[in-house]
This record gives C-alpha cells, structure tokens and sequence, in this order.
C-alpha cells in the first residue's frame, strides 16, 4: 500500500515539508503549490465565493475575482450553507485540515450535511476539486455544441 500524504501550509511549505522530512527521513517526491495544479485556466470561468480568509488568498496568491463572505468562525460556512439551499450555488469547495479541530466544527458539518441533502457536488480535497470543475466544463462545452436538426 503506498501512501500520498497530501500537506497544506499558508505561505511556508518548503520550511515544513523539509522539517517533515528530516524527521521522519521521508523522501519528498513531489511539491506542487496551488498556482501549479492542474487545469487552473478553468477555474476563472465560475464565479467564486468564499469565507473572507479563503476568499483573500485566492484573491492574493492566483489573482481569482472572488464575493467575499464572512470567516467561517463568524457565520461564513452558515452563509455559504444559506445559499446551497437556495440553489444559488452549484458546487462547494471545502477544504480543511482533517487532522485538525476547527472552532466553527458544527457550522461545518451544517454545511456539509446541506449540500448532501441538497445533492450539491462537494469536494474536501483538490482530487474531487479538479473532477468536478473538469466536469462543469465538460457540461459547458456540451450544452454550446448541441445541433438540433
């Protein structure tokens, strides 16, 4: 069984996966950053919200037009969970540290527990992020190439 550890630091990457690796005399196989991943040309093409601090960073970091909401601590994640349900949103992007205790943890299981009652696509991981933004313009170049004889 081979194990691929996926690790996300703001801003500091380097100076932990080196740190990860004398400690546990890992080799690093692979380090990509976010600006790097795969099939980014496609995310300008949705419009995005987020909760303020996400919604900064990928202001900041990729240059990505975003609606700002508030932090998930302060309502953000309830926000976000208000608009699934008025069918305003078509996918949720929701990435966390799964090892860690987050504040705000009923706000999110709300909102996870939303977009499955919902039916509303939701990724936790960047795997399930680029599958479903592959789909939607997948769906995008199907509705412009349909011919009706």
């Amino acid at each position: 069984m081979q194990i691929q550890p996926c690790l996300y630091f703001d801003g500091r990457c380097e100076e932990a996966v080196e740190f990860y690796r004398r400690t546990l005399g890992a080799e690093v196989t692979m380090l990509m950053r976010f600006k790097d991943s795969p099939d980014r040309t496609m995310v300008p093409r949705f419009s995005l919200t987020a909760t303020r601090h996400t919604a900064r960073v990928l202001e900041r970091k990729i240059g990505l037009p975003v609606e700002e909401l508030l932090s998930g601590p302060e309502g953000g994640d309830t926000q976000i969970a208000a608009q699934v349900a008025l069918r305003e949103v078509d996918a949720v992007f929701f990435f966390v540290d799964p090892l860690s205790a987050q504040p705000h943890e009923p706000d999110i299981r709300a909102l996870l527990r939303v977009c499955n009652v919902h039916n509303v696509p939701l990724a936790t991981n960047l795997s399930t992020a680029d599958l479903i933004i592959t789909a939607f313009a997948r769906l995008e170049e199907l509705d412009t190439a349909i011919i009706v004889p």
